[in-house]
């Protein structure tokens, strides 16, 4: 196991609100067993990125793919992110983290949008 994902979102209280966020990781852990996945939070929620990421350097993981999902790139995405994948590096020097593109970058995620919005 030397690669893993982090899902990492916003955060809520209502615990209603990590239901999306917890379905992606549990579909990722179905379609490939192997690549331990995790969901962590910028704010109002646990765990956070830098704990959900030293979690998985000390389980032995040395390539951590970190996708944000956000549909737009905003203050968090451009500032708040970047500093915090500056911390996990500087943190566990020897352990690769990869930035992902925004979700709402993606152009097969707007794609799906706009098919589920026609129905």
């Amino acid at each position: 196991m030397t690669q893993a994902i982090i899902l990492f979102a916003h955060g809520s209280r209502d615990p209603l609100w990590h239901k999306p966020i917890e379905a992606v990781a549990q579909a990722i852990a179905a379609r490939d067993a192997h690549t331990p996945v995790r969901c962590a939070y910028l704010e109002l929620s646990q765990p956070s990125l830098p704990s959900a990421g030293a979690a998985l350097v000390a389980s032995g993981v040395q390539h951590i793919r970190v996708f944000p999902m956000f549909l737009g790139v905003g203050k968090h995405a451009r500032e708040d992110l970047p500093e915090l994948m500056t911390q996990l590096r500087a943190d566990h020097p020897g352990v690769t983290f990869e930035l992902l593109p925004t979700a709402g970058e993606s152009p097969r995620l707007t794609a799906l949008m706009a098919e589920l919005a026609l129905g």
